[in-house]
């Protein structure tokens, strides 16, 4: 078997030669000329894969170590007998960090209590999911919106949700985790257009983890602007890696769509896509897989800490983004370089934590810390 893999992928090399010739390229050299003699592609979100690049190849399978699927002509892919797989729910936890950390700093900035906020979540698949357990640990009241999940649910669903008027209407934050679709009933694309910016009652915070298409640039800098939310935290942008300059020193945390990168999830989606890999070829092989390096300070030492300020202490001694934000906004043309050079970033059962004050010990447990 001939395989070409995206060469930022971590822990697949060594792996992925478990099953047959394996060339590595970055993901912005996948070319058609790269693939025709490939029967399998390990990819990333970088190229587009439709009519002018698999166009007379041999590629049989597409594994994506993504959610997404946006980057992948699906139609073409099914109409050509190419099949198609990508990680859904890899970087849940990942993402639900990323949320965290920015829902701690956006409270201290502002002095605001999360337990007397109200938080809309729009999108509630693996990741909106993962979301939406986390505030509720951290006190918040949670407002659930997926139009599609409660069609297909119907009556039988064990889950409340409401429309998006009353997000619009109660929420204090609303953070979205859906995919980019540009068609059907429920699509995505500008969902966060000015109709919807200007129906906002209780100018809430606008968080967008998701794709960059689903609030819309001008939008966002209008409602911005004449005051009708109190402001953004973006990691996903329309056109990255040319980002809008504006906007990215209007946001109060701007990151290079890393929301998804810690170690733990990547190396979920790359077990993933091997395993996609293993069961279309039907290989009877058990790969070995590379270990994830443990964190510089796997150690929590929150003694001197004031017990208010634990929580935050913890969840920013395993992932800040406002250091990312930093860099960001001082090179913003090193976007993808910042993606595909990021270090090593631990989830939280990577960290045990100790001296913890017996008002966070619970909460600091539920989100996944060792405790001691």
């Amino acid at each position: 078997m001939k395989i070409l893999a995206d060469s930022h992928i971590p822990f697949l090399k060594g792996v992925a030669e478990q099953f047959g010739e394996v060339e590595y390229l970055p993901g912005n050299q996948f070319t058609r000329d790269a693939i025709k003699l490939k029967d399998a592609l390990i990819v990333r979100t970088v190229t587009h894969f439709g009519y002018d690049i698999l166009h007379g190849s041999s590629v049989k399978l597409i594994c994506s170590a993504t959610i997404g699927y946006d980057h992948i002509d699906t139609e073409y892919c099914d109409s050509h007998g190419i099949a198609w797989r990508t990680a859904p729910g890899c970087n849940a936890s990942s993402v639900e960090q990323y949320i965290t950390a920015s829902l701690l700093f956006l409270a201290r900035k502002y002095n605001f209590n999360l337990k007397e906020k109200t938080i809309g979540i729009v999108g509630v698949g693996n990741v909106g999911s993962k979301v939406a357990v986390a505030c509720r640990k951290l006190g918040m009241n949670v407002l659930l919106n997926d139009p599609p999940r409660e069609k297909a649910e119907g009556s039988n669903s064990e889950t409340e949700f409401v429309n998006i008027r009353t997000i619009q209407l109660e929420a204090d934050i609303i953070t979205f985790h859906t995919p980019l679709t540009k068609v059907g009933e429920h699509k995505t694309f500008h969902l966060v257009d000015n109709s919807f910016l200007n129906f906002l009652e209780r100018k809430p915070f606008i968080i967008n983890a998701a794709r960059g298409a689903v609030t819309s640039n001008q939008s966002l800098k209008k409602a911005l602007n004449n005051g009708n939310i109190s402001g953004v935290v973006l990691d996903c942008w329309e056109n990255e890696p040319e980002i809008d300059a504006e906007l990215l020193s209007m946001a109060e945390i701007a990151t290079p769509h890393i929301a998804g990168y810690s170690a733990d999830g990547k190396w979920t989606a790359t077990k993933m896509s091997i395993d996609n890999l293993k069961d279309h070829f039907g290989l009877d092989i058990t790969p070995v897989y590379q270990p994830i390096p443990e964190p510089k300070e796997p150690v929590i030492d929150l003694k001197g800490i004031a017990p208010e300020d634990q929580l935050a202490h913890a969840v920013w001694h395993s992932y800040n983004p406002m250091r990312e934000t930093e860099l960001l906004k001082t090179s913003p043309e090193k976007f993808y370089w910042f993606r595909s050079n990021y270090p090593l970033r631990r989830e939280y059962h990577a960290f045990t934590v100790i001296n913890s004050h017996n008002s966070v010990h619970q909460t600091l447990k539920d989100l996944g810390f060792n405790i001691i």
